[in-house]
């Protein structure tokens, strides 16, 4: 089902990833363009249905690996996305009520459902912050607002670090993690530099998308440069902490712990 009056500022001829994996993930915010690209991906890249799909439970996977094995307690998801189900505040807070979350888009729509982001436990908070990835010293300033930089912070950023070239994308990562504080992490995933993903992101911008920049296993794992990368390593999403993997995806992910 698609949303009926558009706010004003937002482009709905063109497919806009936010949306299509709202679509993908069975949201209701996305337009006619979101769908009809969503179902050519559907029919042609069934891959990236898959790959949305993995990097939701990767999401979960590690929120509640962080909150119940590492007693981590906050949060800053920066690329947020539209709101689905199980966003990290609700993974954190269904573990520990007392987490606290901030997160972190510059897109016009997602603004618009940011008040979804914001429900939260009365025991923890959760805030929104309007501003560009590639701006942390807006991004720390405005999270610390919320969240304490004196303890340790989980920094999520999944599935959105493609829309930055790969070596400006690692050394990006590297200055948030830098400022953070020692024991925080570090998860992160995205689109693995396969034949078939860089075609599929070819095709996705010749539709008029934002393009996609798939990276490989070692620009993937540059973006944890001296950080401590834990088990299992740099692996698809099918494969992270489980002895009996799924169906394979060309979506891989890390957590890493700050020494």
């Amino acid at each position: 089902m698609t949303r009926q009056n558009p706010p004003p500022q937002i482009d709905t001829s063109v497919p806009h990833s936010a949306r299509i994996w709202n679509w993908i993930l069975g949201g209701k915010d996305h337009f006619e363009a979101d769908q009809r690209l969503g179902e050519h991906l559907e029919q042609h890249y069934p891959e990236a249905l898959n790959v949305a799909r993995a990097s939701r439970d990767f999401l979960g996977q590690v929120v509640t690996h962080l909150v119940v094995e590492e007693g981590v307690r906050q949060f800053l998801d920066i690329g947020t996305g539209l709101p689905t189900a199980d966003n990290t505040h609700e993974v954190a807070q269904r573990a520990a009520p007392e987490s606290r979350i901030v997160y972190v888009d510059n897109d016009p729509l997602i603004l618009v459902h940011a008040r979804a982001l914001l429900t939260t436990h009365p025991d923890g908070a959760t805030d929104y912050v309007e501003a560009d990835v590639r701006d942390p010293d807006t991004v720390l300033a405005e999270a610390a607002k919320t969240l304490d930089f004196d303890k340790p912070v989980a920094l999520m950023l999944m599935s959105m670090l493609g829309h930055i070239l790969p070596d400006e994308a690692a050394l990006l990562v590297q200055e948030y993690t830098r400022r953070l504080p020692s024991g925080s992490f570090l998860a992160t995933c995205d689109s693995i530099a396969a034949p078939e993903m860089i075609k599929l992101n070819e095709d996705y911008a010749a539709t008029g998308a934002v393009p996609y920049h798939c990276r490989t296993e070692e620009q993937l794992a540059a973006t944890a440069d001296g950080l401590e990368i834990l088990p299992p390593g740099v692996v698809p999403l099918n494969e992270w902490r489980t002895e009996t993997p799924g169906e394979f995806t060309y979506q891989w992910g890390l957590l890493a712990r700050k020494p």
